[in-house]
């Protein structure tokens, strides 16, 4: 079967409130960067599907998908809904092109969480009786607490450790363009923070932020057409773990595990920190990159904080860890997460991402996970 590569990336926003585009114009700047970015690609000629990722949840209206085929040249097209994380649109036209029976499929996701009124009632609604029973607690990040504390206990983790996963993301997005979130702070700073659910201060949790992302993605013979540089998906897998709060490891990510031991098969990886070169990983909460970082094999389980605070995860380091600055540097926009990780990491294959720009940069694992109350992560390798 046909490789598939990445072959355009647009975005627009990613600031904390994007006041001049509404969520379908920022759709719109994002495909068309996409498309010039793709080497001036025609989205109604030349693209054979679409794939849009986006919840009604936070959408605010029944059936928003509606809303996609337009604003990124879709109409009278195939267009996919997929209610998850982009990097799940980008598994979906991955399959697609695999297929055979299409060359070019667009991956979008967007969101405009600044809209959102009522974010901690959006998120207790998402807590439904169903799957974690009736909690209706006055702060939804009192569950990331809970998970921290049962994993910095059962492995004797200090809190330096998670104040220092919040510095070195913060400094790192003060070279990333797109970063509202950079700072030169110190881990005492971090550490003097009063709680907002005890081990977590403000600084370790991301903050929202409005953005789109647009990925244009091509079988092998399609993208050299189209491209020099064009970013390998060696593999991609998501899963999604018993979504439970009383049945599912409190401790542990095994979705992350499971769904980076499938994409390391697809992608012929067996020694992920000596093959690889860096991570783009989800850190909405500063202790869920130490637990992803030894979920994708990059450190054993419960030892990631001791290669962090000896700097093994700098820029500079032995494995950088969100050069990008993540979400703690980048923010939070919604179900744009994974496109956010997956941008960062193809300019940095592509020896495009500027001043945060890596000295070696061929092979890179990305990560995203939906948040809470979810337990879904999905997992893709890339080289160039």
């Amino acid at each position: 079967m046909s490789r598939v590569a990445v072959i355009g990336i647009g975005w627009y926003g990613f600031r904390p409130v994007v006041e001049d585009a509404s969520f379908r114009e920022l759709m719109f700047e994002a495909a068309a960067r996409a498309y010039e970015d793709a080497g001036g690609l025609n989205p109604r000629t030349d693209v054979d599907a679409f794939v849009s990722c986006q919840e009604d949840l936070w959408e605010g209206i029944a059936i928003a998908d509606e809303f996609a085929p337009e604003p990124i040249g879709g109409a009278l097209k195939p267009v996919f809904t997929t209610t998850g994380d982009g990097l799940q649109c980008v598994a979906n036209a991955y399959m697609m092109i695999k297929t055979g029976q299409m060359n070019v499929v667009v991956a979008e996701s967007h969101a405009k969480p600044s809209d959102i009124v009522n974010m901690n009632d959006i998120m207790l609604f998402a807590m439904d009786p169903l799957t974690v029973r009736a909690i209706n607690m006055p702060n939804y990040h009192a569950l990331a607490a809970l998970e921290a504390q049962a994993y910095i206990t059962r492995h004797n983790i200090p809190r330096e450790a998670l104040a220092y996963v919040v510095t070195k993301d913060k400094r790192n997005a003060l070279y990333n363009e797109r970063a509202s979130y950079g700072a030169s702070i110190t881990i005492d700073e971090v550490l003097g923070l009063p709680y907002v659910a005890s081990p977590l201060t403000k600084l370790d949790i991301a903050s929202f932020t409005d953005a789109s992302v647009v990925v244009v993605l091509a079988s092998e013979d399609v993208a050299r057409k189209y491209t020099d540089t064009p970013i390998w998906v060696d593999g991609i897998h998501w899963v999604t773990e018993e979504p439970s709060l009383e049945f599912h490891n409190w401790e542990f990510p095994m979705h992350a595990m499971r769904a980076a031991e499938t994409a390391y098969k697809m992608a012929d990886i067996h020694d992920p920190i000596k093959e690889l070169h860096f991570a783009e990983v989800d850190s909405r909460y500063s202790f869920k990159e130490l637990q992803f970082v030894e979920a994708l094999k990059l450190a054993p389980i419960g030892e990631a904080h001791k290669l962090l605070l000896e700097g093994a995860f700098d820029r500079d380091g032995l494995f950088p860890v969100n050069p990008s600055g993540g979400a703690l540097g980048e923010g939070v926009p919604l179900e744009v997460h994974g496109l956010a990780r997956l941008v960062d990491a193809v300019l940095q294959l592509r020896g495009e991402a500027g001043r945060m720009q890596l000295s070696r940069a061929e092979k890179a694992v990305v990560h995203s996970w939906r948040g809470l109350p979810t337990t879904t992560s999905v997992v893709a390798v890339l080289s160039r």
